[in-house]
């Protein structure tokens, strides 16, 4: 069996998948993919169950409706630890996460870091294709979180990562309630409680080309909130 695992949800990326299959199983050998499907209405998950049919490395979770993404994390890394792969990568559908940073993620995994962000805000790292606004919006958010919080991981709302299967195995998964961008600084922030080591690498995050961003003001606003709410946790203890 593979020894990794990438899992991606979709949401309407009917246009993309196919060629993100193809990059990321190419970018690393002997990687498999699980896509979690949120009952797409475009036919995403038609298109996906296609493809796996005819690639025995792909793989097609099929949800009942818009779950939400951390929720499919979590799901996709219940399914993925059951069946032993050693390390599990979070991934977009979009094209935004380069899949060339795969094989340098992972080495860091098996050198022993129990998490590997995909990271923006490290020298070498960067963003293609963002306007201003969402630039100072993106270090924004990632500033708050991590003043609030007191954690020094930089690009704290990152989604590109690679996770030990040993690190997963260390959280209480499901005490995770975040279930928007909010679940990646949560992530992050049980991980580092937990004493868990985690190793930023620079990647350049390039603007989808094809679709619609999923992020609303409900999802910004959640983010917001949580991350008070995962301080006053602390202060509770």
């Amino acid at each position: 069996m593979a020894q990794s695992l990438i899992v991606v949800p979709t949401y309407n990326e009917r246009d993309n998948v196919r060629t993100v299959a193809a990059r990321f199983l190419a970018a690393l050998p002997g990687t498999e993919l699980l896509f979690v499907d949120d009952n797409s209405p475009d036919g995403t998950g038609a298109l996906l169950d296609e493809l796996a049919a005819a690639d025995g490395r792909i793989h097609v979770m099929h949800r009942a409706g818009k779950l939400g993404l951390g929720t499919a994390y979590l799901e996709g890394f219940a399914w993925g630890m059951a069946r032993g792969y050693d390390y599990l990568f979070e991934m977009d559908a979009d094209g935004s996460h380069d899949p060339q940073y795969l094989p340098q993620m992972l080495a860091l995994a098996e050198d022993g870091a129990d998490a590997v962000i995909g990271s923006r805000y490290v020298p070498g790292g960067g963003t293609e294709n963002w306007g201003l606004g969402r630039r100072l919006i993106s270090k924004g958010g990632s500033l708050y979180a991590r003043t609030v919080l007191g954690i020094d991981v930089r690009d704290v709302t990152a989604g590109f990562i690679c996770w030990r299967r040993t690190a997963l195995e260390a959280l209480d998964l499901g005490a995770i309630t975040s279930n928007g961008y909010s679940f990646q600084i949560e992530m992050k922030y049980r991980a580092l409680q937990a004493g868990l080591r985690l190793v930023e690498t620079p990647i350049v995050f390039v603007d989808r080309r094809v679709g619609q961003s999923k992020m609303s003001r409900a999802i910004f606003a959640e983010a917001l909130v949580k991350v008070w709410a995962l301080r006053f946790s602390r202060r509770s203890r």
